[in-house]
């Protein structure tokens, strides 16, 4: 595979520290397991679509039907994936101190943070947030309607959509189109929710004498 095409590069862009692009999919049950995780490298003001890290999980507990109508995945398709428990560290070790970015990243945090309990994210970018700042006249803001909307250059993209690989490409390149020509304290500042890790620190007031 190799590196496809991105928005023309600005060097604020380029500037901004690595990325990895993070999408997870579940089995449907009350709370999830992980069935499929994968992460894409932003580095340099492009996305690292020939680096893409994707691996299937084996769940606990079975993939329930509604699960299944929304990825495709079945409890066959994962009968010879490796576990959590097998996977976790070497996961932990890779998002460790990262700066991660999801689409409702309010979704990947906390499932992450449930099956990593120790886990520390340098901060969390959501470009669900950043398309709201952006495009709030945008028909919708799932990653279907953006595509749209946006008319995202999808070539190099490979796989199907709600799977994990695929929708984690598909926001890299969300990510690079939405904040093209931002710096990383502008994406800073619009993208990371609030109460979440990376949040900007507020402004220090000038001490003065008087």
């Amino acid at each position: 595979m190799t590196t496809t095409p991105n928005p023309a590069i600005d060097a604020r862009t380029a500037d901004w520290p690595l990325l990895l692009v993070v999408d997870v999919e579940g089995n449907g049950q009350t709370p999830p397991d992980l069935v499929e995780i994968a992460a894409v490298p932003v580095a340099g003001g492009r996305a690292r679509l020939d680096s893409v890290r994707t691996t299937l999980i084996r769940p606990p507990r079975p993939i329930t039907p509604f699960a299944t109508r929304v990825h495709q995945l079945t409890d066959r398709d994962v009968a010879g994936a490796p576990s959590w428990e097998d996977i976790a560290p070497k996961v932990k070790a890779d998002l460790d101190g990262a700066w991660i970015v999801a689409h409702n990243a309010s979704t990947e945090y906390s499932v992450l943070t449930r099956h990593l309990p120790t886990w520390k994210p340098a901060g969390v970018i959501d470009t669900l947030r950043l398309a709201r700042t952006l495009v709030p006249d945008a028909p919708g803001h799932g990653l279907d309607k953006l595509i749209v909307h946006l008319g995202l250059d999808l070539t190099g993209i490979t796989g199907q959509r709600h799977r994990a690989a695929y929708d984690a490409q598909v926001t890299a390149r969300l990510l690079l189109t939405l904040a093209a020509g931002m710096t990383f304290t502008e994406l800073r500042a619009t993208a990371v929710p609030p109460n979440m890790p990376g949040t900007p620190e507020p402004a220090q007031e000038e001490q003065t004498l008087w």
